[in-house]
Parts: C-alpha cells; sequence; structure tokens
C-alpha cells in the first residue's frame, strides 16, 4: 500500500447494493465492519481502485453508479463522480479522506478475503443494527443511504 504522505492518504470506500442489501466486510487489522475499499494506489485513478478493491475483497466484478460529466476531451477525462466524500482519523497521526461510491454486481460469486478479514456478508437495512462488533454510525448511515438509493434506482449506471 503506497501512501501518498505520513499525515494523509485517499482511499475509496464502495457500497455494494443487491436485493435491498448491502455487502460489508468485516475488516482483520481494524475489527470493524466496513464497505469492501481500501487505499488508491499512486498509480491509478479513483475508479480503477474502487473496482480493483471491490475485486480482491469480495472477489465481484461491480460497476460504480454516478454520473460522469461530458467533459473528457485531450487532456482531461472525466471521472464518475464519488457519491460522498468523507475525511476520517485512522490514528493520532494519519487521516483518510474517502471517496464513497454506490455500486452494483456485473458479474462474479461473493468470496472471502481471508487474509484480510474475518467475515463478509449481505446486510438488510435493519440487521445493521445487530452486526458485532458495533457498527459506527457514519457507515450505517452510508449503508443505508445507499440501499435506499441504489433500490430505488436512483443512480444511473454509468455509460
Amino acid at each position: 500500500m503506497a501512501h501518498i504522505h505520513e499525515k494523509i492518504d485517499f482511499t475509496v470506500a464502495i457500497f455494494v447494493v443487491h436485493d435491498a442489501k448491502v455487502l460489508l466486510i468485516h475488516h482483520r487489522k481494524l475489527n470493524k465492519w466496513l464497505p469492501l475499499g481500501g487505499h488508491i494506489e499512486l498509480d491509478e485513478e479513483p475508479e480503477q481502485a474502487a473496482l480493483r478493491e471491490a475485486k480482491e475483497e469480495s472477489g465481484l466484478e461491480v460497476e460504480l453508479l454516478g454520473e460522469r460529466p461530458p467533459t473528457t476531451e485531450p487532456g482531461t477525462r472525466a471521472l464518475i463522480g464519488p457519491r460522498f466524500l468523507d475525511i476520517h482519523r485512522i490514528s493520532d497521526t494519519h487521516e483518510h479522506i474517502g471517496m464513497i461510491y454506490w455500486a452494483r454486481i456485473r458479474s462474479g460469486d461473493t468470496t472471502l478475503a481471508v487474509e484480510e478479514h474475518h467475515d463478509i456478508r449481505w446486510c438488510l437495512s435493519d440487521e445493521l443494527e445487530t452486526l458485532q462488533p458495533a457498527m459506527s454510525n457514519a457507515v450505517k448511515w452510508y449503508c443505508r443511504k445507499a440501499i435506499e438509493e441504489v433500490s430505488s434506482a436512483r443512480h444511473q449506471v454509468p455509460g
């Protein structure tokens, strides 16, 4: 994992929704329930990082949902905008700027990345309250918002 700076990194979080459920992992190192995601490497764009992390952590090929502006031209490539951005503290001296994406499955079968996670599961909105260890309120909010928006098809697949 490449760090852009000792104090801050850019990351992606991918909330994959299918049948009104969101895909979550129980992270080994952090001992937290989280969406798929991780660091944006120095040689990749946010979209590439999101697709790579989703595949590595779940075995799934996903499609990111959101809008890509029609502004690609020589020297500029438009990207799908994340649904949300946040900044969160990892330690007393390190933070992550998180690019938060909604996604749907394109293909593949859900697979546990045993070296990184204790568990992987699809959760309904009301199941978020029963996860152990307890999930942060911020992650629960994103889960519920992703389920609501993707299930109601308010987000288009990029073209």
